[in-house]
């Protein structure tokens, strides 16, 4: 056991060995660590499951082929979504292996305390939702947030609504809703103090989680 074990780590340095970017820096692969990832996971399964060495390194090589393919998929979804929403406002981030996170600020989708989409807005929305339809195994959450501003009777539902609405323009252009979860969080996560102008300003916003697969989320409703 020890020697496989030792043969899925080699695996696994393997999988997520680094690659060398434009400007001459090392970057680890995003799709070696799903590779690495699924390797491990595969290599555990396999093992409690056949309880011998076939049995491991089958789970080795199906979890990496699963944990790549996942990978790959994330890559390319995250540099179409860069191109389209260039320029946009709109910030695309890589928040983990099959997870990406896009964060609209207030100024760009909403007017203060109204849940109407901006008429510019309504463009990006598109271009998100035509990368979806791409990639119909992504399923997101668009989640609405507020500043501290007011009370939570005020927030919470401003947050909902402007969830769901984002939720339903991105229906509207074609996204079936089965793959969107959408909910409000009021104030509660704030990702920058609130003591300041500008921190206030990045804490209302709309994002939109892009997942493989997760468990379905209802609605929150105040």
């Amino acid at each position: 056991m020890k020697k496989i074990l030792a043969i899925v780590m080699l695996l696994v340095l393997v999988a997520i060995s680094c690659t060398t970017a434009a400007d001459g820096t090392r970057k680890i692969s995003k799709t070696g660590i799903g590779t690495g990832i699924g390797a491990a996971a595969g290599a555990v399964i396999g093992q409690a499951i056949g309880k011998d060495t076939k049995g491991t390194l089958i789970g080795t090589a199906g979890g990496a082929a699963v944990g790549a393919l996942i990978g790959n998929i994330f890559d390319r979804q995250e540099k179409e979504l860069k191109e389209k929403l260039s320029g946009t406002g709109v910030k695309v981030e890589r928040t983990g292996e099959g997870e990406i996170k896009l964060v609209a600020p207030e100024n760009i989708t909403f007017d203060t305390n109204s849940y109407i989409v901006k008429s510019q807005f309504k463009g990006t929305i598109e271009s998100i939702a035509a990368t979806l339809k791409a990639y119909p195994d992504s399923k997101i959450i668009v989640s609405g947030h507020t500043d501290n501003t007011g009370n939570d009777a005020i927030n919470n539902p401003l947050s909902v609504n402007r969830a769901n609405a984002v939720a339903n323009l991105l229906q509207a252009d074609g996204v079936a809703g089965s793959r969107i979860t959408s909910t409000g969080y009021g104030s509660r996560n704030p990702i920058a103090s609130n003591s300041t102008v500008q921190g206030r300003q990045q804490n209302r916003r709309v994002e939109i989680d892009f997942r493989g697969w997760f468990d379905n989320q209802e609605d929150v409703r105040y």
